[in-house]
């Protein structure tokens, strides 16, 4: 049995999709244990697509851990470290590649291999994901960081939670979006049809993103992003919206043959620049990501169109 008030960060979030987060565990599992009754919420049973809120008390009777994940330290192809301390490590993660290990995830990880690095990672958080304080997914390539001390932890996670970390990415997006400069303030939760895929939905989380067109195309828009909130798929789900996804995003409504021609099989999305305050002594830092090959290389084909 376990006891755990629901944190600020998770309010309003859907039963299985906050206690995954806290616990570890895949929604799948969660939404079994809703169904058995075994997650109680306020004392009262809780449904998987019951509301969290902060302050609430979850208790859990959680099954035997005969599954769980563990960090396989292996190489990791295309993983560049852009910067190594005593208190962090920025690296540029490359597509395919997953922040952490996940129920069901067989491929490699950001936390693998910075392990067969030889990198120490701080020890705070779930086992399979200690030091991690943000995540990209494991199609969008770019810029992340990951702490190395306990210190380091406990600052930015907090930066992140206040909002006081600059995340900056770029997209080509499809069309020319118009204003040409803008933001998007639109609630996005899990689809309501498409477990697998996020929506702008009313009661959906808080989700802002602002945006600039720096280069247009005949058929789409190179676009400069910068997040106020951290959502699931936010960039992929907001330009969606606005009936202008990802180039190559086909989960999302992309033309597939357009990503064809340009070799794309993933979202044009990359994390180029983050900058914070060093969690050791708060000077300000900020580090960018190259485009990688089959971003650079799409990119090419659009602008000699």
């Amino acid at each position: 049995m376990r006891m755990l008030p629901v944190p600020d960060g998770l309010d309003g979030m859907r039963v299985d999709a906050g206690l995954a987060k806290l616990l570890g565990l895949s929604r799948t599992v969660i939404a079994e244990l809703a169904e058995s009754g075994d997650v109680l919420l306020d004392g009262r049973p809780a449904g998987k697509s019951d509301r969290l809120a902060a302050g609430g008390l979850l208790e859990v009777t959680l099954p035997e851990p005969d599954n769980q994940v563990e960090v396989v330290a292996e190489p990791v192809e295309g993983l560049r470290i852009l910067h190594d301390d005593e208190d962090i490590v920025v690296v540029s993660k490359p597509v395919g590649v997953a922040v952490h290990p996940s129920p069901g995830w067989t491929g490699p990880t950001v936390v693998g291999g910075l392990a067969a690095a030889g990198l120490r990672i701080s020890t705070s958080g779930a086992a399979e994901r200690q030091g991690v304080v943000h995540r990209l997914d494991a199609g969008t390539t770019g810029v992340m960081v990951v702490a190395k001390s306990e210190h380091a932890y406990t600052v930015l996670k907090r930066a992140f939670k206040q909002r006081t970390v600059e995340k900056g990415y770029h997209a080509v997006v499809q069309g020319h979006p118009d204003p040409t400069r803008g933001t998007i303030d639109a609630p996005i939760d899990r689809h309501p049809r498409h477990d697998y895929k996020f929506a702008v939905v009313a009661g959906g989380r808080p989700s802002v993103t602002h945006y600039e067109v720096t280069e247009a195309f005949r058929a789409a828009s190179l676009v400069d992003i910068r997040l106020e909130t951290g959502r699931t798929h936010q960039i992929r789900v907001h330009f969606a919206a606005l009936r202008h996804p990802c180039v190559g995003d086909l989960t999302y409504g992309a033309d597939p043959v357009l990503a064809r021609k340009l070799g794309l099989t993933r979202q044009w999305l990359h994390a180029r620049r983050l900058a914070f305050a060093h969690p050791a002594d708060g000077r300000w830092v900020e580090f960018e990501a190259p485009y990688p090959d089959d971003l650079a290389h799409a990119l090419e084909i659009l602008r000699a169109d």
